[in-house]
Protein backbone atom coordinates (compact mmCIF):
# COMPACT_ATOMS: atom_id res chain seq x y z
CA UNK A 1 0.00 0.00 0.00
CA UNK A 2 2.81 2.41 0.88
CA UNK A 3 4.57 1.83 -2.43
CA UNK A 4 1.35 2.47 -4.34
CA UNK A 5 0.64 5.64 -2.36
CA UNK A 6 4.22 6.85 -2.78
CA UNK A 7 4.02 6.35 -6.56
CA UNK A 8 0.71 8.21 -6.67
CA UNK A 9 2.15 11.02 -4.55
CA UNK A 10 5.24 11.32 -6.75
CA UNK A 11 2.91 11.66 -9.75
CA UNK A 12 0.93 14.29 -7.80
CA UNK A 13 -2.28 12.27 -8.09
CA UNK A 14 -2.89 12.41 -4.33
CA UNK A 15 -1.96 14.67 -1.42
CA UNK A 16 0.27 13.76 1.52
CA UNK A 17 -1.14 10.83 3.49
CA UNK A 18 -0.56 9.59 7.05
CA UNK A 19 -1.32 5.92 7.78
CA UNK A 20 -1.79 5.09 11.49
CA UNK A 21 -2.13 1.49 12.60
CA UNK A 22 -1.16 -1.33 14.94
CA UNK A 23 0.63 -4.33 13.46
CA UNK A 24 0.29 -7.95 14.46
CA UNK A 25 3.55 -9.30 15.93
CA UNK A 26 6.37 -8.90 13.41
CA UNK A 27 10.09 -8.21 13.25
CA UNK A 28 11.21 -6.01 10.38
CA UNK A 29 14.74 -5.64 9.05
CA UNK A 30 15.86 -2.41 7.41
CA UNK A 31 18.55 -1.97 4.77
CA UNK A 32 21.40 -1.81 7.31
CA UNK A 33 20.27 -4.84 9.31
CA UNK A 34 22.58 -7.63 10.43
CA UNK A 35 21.18 -11.15 10.85
CA UNK A 36 23.24 -11.35 14.05
CA UNK A 37 20.85 -8.83 15.59
CA UNK A 38 18.02 -11.38 15.39
CA UNK A 39 18.69 -13.67 18.34
CA UNK A 40 16.45 -16.52 17.14
CA UNK A 41 16.95 -18.81 14.18
CA UNK A 42 14.16 -19.69 11.74
CA UNK A 43 12.92 -22.48 14.01
CA UNK A 44 12.84 -20.18 17.01
CA UNK A 45 10.93 -17.52 15.09
CA UNK A 46 8.35 -20.09 13.97
CA UNK A 47 7.97 -21.33 17.55
CA UNK A 48 7.47 -17.74 18.74
CA UNK A 49 4.99 -17.18 15.91
CA UNK A 50 6.62 -13.96 14.73
CA UNK A 51 7.79 -13.54 11.12
CA UNK A 52 10.92 -11.65 10.12
CA UNK A 53 10.23 -9.36 7.15
CA UNK A 54 12.91 -7.60 5.13
CA UNK A 55 11.98 -4.04 4.18
CA UNK A 56 13.53 -1.24 2.12
CA UNK A 57 13.45 1.36 4.90
CA UNK A 58 16.50 2.76 6.58
CA UNK A 59 17.65 1.46 9.93
CA UNK A 60 18.11 -2.02 11.33
CA UNK A 61 15.97 -4.64 13.08
CA UNK A 62 12.95 -3.66 15.14
CA UNK A 63 9.69 -5.07 16.48
CA UNK A 64 6.11 -4.07 15.73
CA UNK A 65 3.03 -5.37 17.49
CA UNK A 66 -0.23 -4.65 19.31
CA UNK A 67 -0.01 -1.71 21.68
CA UNK A 68 2.41 0.16 19.43
CA UNK A 69 1.24 3.11 17.35
CA UNK A 70 2.88 2.87 13.93
CA UNK A 71 2.77 5.84 11.58
CA UNK A 72 3.61 5.77 7.88
CA UNK A 73 3.58 9.31 6.46
CA UNK A 74 3.70 9.38 2.66
CA UNK A 75 4.97 12.90 2.03
CA UNK A 76 6.46 14.82 -0.87
CA UNK A 77 9.57 16.39 0.64
CA UNK A 78 10.27 18.40 -2.54
CA UNK A 79 7.12 20.48 -2.06
CA UNK A 80 8.24 21.28 1.48
CA UNK A 81 11.84 22.04 0.56
CA UNK A 82 12.99 19.40 3.05
CA UNK A 83 15.85 16.96 2.92
CA UNK A 84 15.78 13.52 4.59
CA UNK A 85 17.64 14.72 7.69
CA UNK A 86 15.24 17.64 8.22
CA UNK A 87 12.35 15.24 7.79
CA UNK A 88 13.71 12.84 10.42
CA UNK A 89 14.13 15.74 12.85
CA UNK A 90 10.51 16.77 12.19
CA UNK A 91 9.23 13.26 12.96
CA UNK A 92 11.26 13.23 16.17
CA UNK A 93 9.76 16.58 17.15
CA UNK A 94 6.23 15.31 16.53
CA UNK A 95 6.86 12.33 18.78
CA UNK A 96 8.55 14.35 21.54
CA UNK A 97 5.65 16.83 21.59
CA UNK A 98 3.08 14.03 21.59
CA UNK A 99 4.74 12.46 24.62
CA UNK A 100 4.84 15.85 26.35
CA UNK A 101 1.05 15.91 26.14
CA UNK A 102 1.05 12.91 28.50
CA UNK A 103 3.62 14.29 30.92
CA UNK A 104 6.54 12.30 29.49
CA UNK A 105 9.69 14.39 28.99
CA UNK A 106 11.34 12.72 26.01
CA UNK A 107 14.38 13.85 24.06
CA UNK A 108 16.47 13.15 20.99
CA UNK A 109 20.15 12.24 20.88
CA UNK A 110 22.63 13.68 18.41
CA UNK A 111 24.10 10.44 17.11
CA UNK A 112 21.01 8.22 17.38
CA UNK A 113 17.74 8.36 15.46
CA UNK A 114 14.52 8.06 17.44
CA UNK A 115 13.11 9.35 20.70
CA UNK A 116 14.43 8.54 24.17
CA UNK A 117 13.39 8.79 27.83
CA UNK A 118 16.02 8.38 30.57
CA UNK A 119 18.29 6.65 28.07
CA UNK A 120 15.67 4.13 26.93
CA UNK A 121 14.15 4.17 23.46
CA UNK A 122 10.42 4.82 23.30
CA UNK A 123 10.02 5.52 19.58
CA UNK A 124 11.89 4.24 16.54
CA UNK A 125 12.11 5.86 13.11
CA UNK A 126 13.06 4.37 9.75
CA UNK A 127 12.21 5.95 6.40
CA UNK A 128 12.83 5.65 2.69
CA UNK A 129 12.83 8.49 0.16
CA UNK A 130 12.17 7.75 -3.51
CA UNK A 131 11.52 10.34 -6.24
CA UNK A 132 11.39 12.95 -3.49
CA UNK A 133 8.61 11.15 -1.59
CA UNK A 134 9.18 9.78 1.92
CA UNK A 135 7.43 6.68 3.23
CA UNK A 136 7.81 4.14 6.05
CA UNK A 137 7.98 6.13 9.29
CA UNK A 138 7.84 5.70 13.05
CA UNK A 139 6.72 3.37 15.84
CA UNK A 140 5.72 4.73 19.25
CA UNK A 141 5.58 2.28 22.17
CA UNK A 142 2.29 2.99 23.90
CA UNK A 143 1.67 -0.35 25.62
CA UNK A 144 3.28 -3.20 23.67
CA UNK A 145 4.58 -6.43 25.18
CA UNK A 146 8.20 -5.41 25.60
CA UNK A 147 9.32 -9.02 26.03
CA UNK A 148 9.36 -9.35 22.24
CA UNK A 149 12.36 -7.02 22.15
CA UNK A 150 14.40 -9.62 24.06
CA UNK A 151 14.78 -11.66 20.86
CA UNK A 152 16.48 -8.92 18.84
CA UNK A 153 19.08 -6.18 19.20
CA UNK A 154 16.68 -3.26 18.62
CA UNK A 155 18.02 -0.90 15.96
CA UNK A 156 21.43 -2.51 16.42
CA UNK A 157 21.91 -0.88 19.84
CA UNK A 158 22.88 -3.52 22.37
CA UNK A 159 23.49 -1.33 25.41
CA UNK A 160 20.18 0.55 25.57
CA UNK A 161 16.80 -0.52 26.95
CA UNK A 162 13.40 -0.12 25.28
CA UNK A 163 10.50 1.40 27.18
CA UNK A 164 6.84 2.35 26.72
CA UNK A 165 4.38 4.99 27.82
CA UNK A 166 2.64 2.51 30.10
CA UNK A 167 5.88 1.46 31.78
CA UNK A 168 6.80 5.09 32.44
CA UNK A 169 3.39 6.31 33.56
CA UNK A 170 2.41 3.18 35.52
CA UNK A 171 -1.02 3.10 33.90
CA UNK A 172 -2.45 2.07 30.54
CA UNK A 173 -2.82 5.01 28.16
CA UNK A 174 -5.76 4.65 25.74
CA UNK A 175 -4.42 4.18 22.21
CA UNK A 176 -7.12 6.44 20.81
CA UNK A 177 -5.97 9.31 23.04
CA UNK A 178 -2.37 8.91 21.84
CA UNK A 179 -3.52 8.73 18.23
CA UNK A 180 -5.50 11.96 18.55
CA UNK A 181 -2.61 13.75 20.25
CA UNK A 182 -0.18 12.62 17.58
CA UNK A 183 -2.47 13.75 14.76
CA UNK A 184 -2.77 17.15 16.40
CA UNK A 185 1.00 17.50 16.82
CA UNK A 186 1.70 16.18 13.33
CA UNK A 187 -0.74 18.67 11.84
CA UNK A 188 0.86 21.54 13.73
CA UNK A 189 4.43 20.60 12.77
CA UNK A 190 3.51 20.17 9.10
CA UNK A 191 1.18 23.16 8.94
CA UNK A 192 -1.67 21.08 7.55
CA UNK A 193 -5.15 19.94 8.52
CA UNK A 194 -5.56 16.17 8.30
CA UNK A 195 -8.84 14.73 7.09
CA UNK A 196 -9.60 11.20 8.24
CA UNK A 197 -10.61 8.65 5.64
CA UNK A 198 -11.51 4.96 6.16
CA UNK A 199 -8.89 2.39 5.25
CA UNK A 200 -11.28 0.95 2.70
CA UNK A 201 -10.97 4.20 0.71
CA UNK A 202 -7.23 3.74 0.19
Amino acid sequence: MQRCLAAERASRNITDTLLLLEHTHVYTAGRRSSREHVLLDAVGLRHLGVPLIETDRGGQVTYHGPGQLVGYPVMDLRERGMGPRQYLRMLERVLVETLTDFGIHAHTEDDLTGVWVYGSKIAAIGVKVSRGVAFHGFALNVDPDLDYYRHIVPCGIADRDVTSMTRLLKYAVPMDAVRKALVRRFSACCGVTLQQVPASAL
